[in-house]
């Protein structure tokens, strides 16, 4: 394996793992006004506990630490895919930034609130700092599976016309119900049997609501509006992976098996990434215009990557290091007797 392949194998990792990890974050954000309503949940809200919150809070800011790690590869060993990508879809990201702050900051402030009305307010902004994020994040997958709009000279600008396409619109929707379906899988997973059994229920229907709208993403490819890709073999293998982890999601969710929900929904956010990395290798960009940024003209001199690959031989097992051991340290169901953190 080359050392080309290797790091975009790393940058790869580093945002599947950000999808993963941060989807359920987001996707129990945007549930917790829903896992509330029975006595136990009355009495949680009252003190300011609420079971999709506890479920993600010590894990809460650490995750981002992947999309951290995700900036620096794509800086470090893809500066043109960075000067590219990051200009392009700089509202988009602006858009991701702003929910990221405005989330974090309405989940640690929401319990000092004095008064019902002020904690709906905060409860409405935790909501939308779980969507924003997970919604735009959709966008720019579809965004990049469609082909962005780059001119001859390597730039690109995303406007209204790309953002709102129908097969944008629709994986838009398709992850923002994904992450909903995966943070129900991590909290049915995390809490006790009442909230868990209430998150499951809520899993199949988001789960298939969410292969709706990714069966328009489907039909819009098959009928040539859709996603761009070079590598078709890959490409249906993949989409063929994904299909399967809906349905063993959804009839995970169904049979009451939490577990294995939340694996097949942990596989189903990270398949996309892998579409985009193998299904249009060697691009790393496909443009609408003709014009696609390839691997070789994207990543750095073969010697600042030997220099790169010393410091990622000991960071990359650092973060999965730190991440297995930090789900370790906080095994176990969330309950009355455990720790509120917020």
């Amino acid at each position: 394996m080359s050392l080309e392949t290797a790091w975009l194998g790393v940058l790869g990792l580093m945002l599947a793992g950000y999808f993963v990890l941060g989807g359920y974050d987001y996707g129990a954000q945007m549930l917790h006004p829903f896992l509330g309503g029975s006595r136990d949940g009355q009495e949680a809200d009252r003190s300011g506990r609420n079971p999709a919150l506890e479920a993600i809070a010590p894990f809460f800011l650490g995750n981002e630490v992947w999309l951290v790690a995700f900036a620096g590869v794509m800086f470090g060993a893809f500066p043109h895919l960075e000067g590219n990508l990051l200009s392009g879809l700089y509202p988009l990201l602006v858009a991701i930034l702003a929910g990221l702050v405005l989330g974090n900051a309405a989940v640690q402030l929401r319990r000092r609130a004095h008064g019902a009305r002020a904690r709906r307010a905060w409860d409405v902004l935790v909501v939308v700092g779980g969507a924003l994020p997970a919604v735009c994040w959709g966008l720019v997958v579809g965004l990049l599976l469609h082909g962005v709009p780059r001119r001859a000279d390597g730039s690109f600008h995303v406007g209204f016309g790309a953002v709102f396409h129908p097969f944008v619109l629709a994986c838009g929707a398709t992850v923002l119900l994904l992450f909903a379906a995966h943070g129900a899988a991590f909290v049915a997973v995390r809490s006790q049997a009442e909230p868990g059994e209430k998150a499951g229920r809520l899993g199949v229907r988001l789960m298939a609501a969410s292969a709706a709208t990714a069966l328009i993403a489907l039909l819009l490819t098959l009928f040539g509006a859709g996603a761009s890709m070079t590598n078709r073999t890959a490409s249906v293998i993949i989409a063929v992976a994904v299909a399967a982890a809906y349905g063993a999601a959804w009839w995970s969710f169904s049979a009451g098996n939490h577990v294995r929900a939340f694996v097949s929904t942990c596989l189903a956010t990270a398949l996309p990434v892998i579409l985009l990395g193998a299904g249009q290798y060697p691009y790393l960009l496909i443009s609408s215009a003709g014009h696609g940024l390839h691997i070789d003209d994207a990543i750095t001199d073969h010697a600042t990557l030997k220099i790169l690959s010393v410091f990622g031989f000991f960071i990359v097992p650092t973060i999965l290091a730190y991440q297995a051991w930090s789900w370790w340290a906080f095994r176990g169901r969330t309950g009355r007797r455990h720790l509120s953190y917020f």
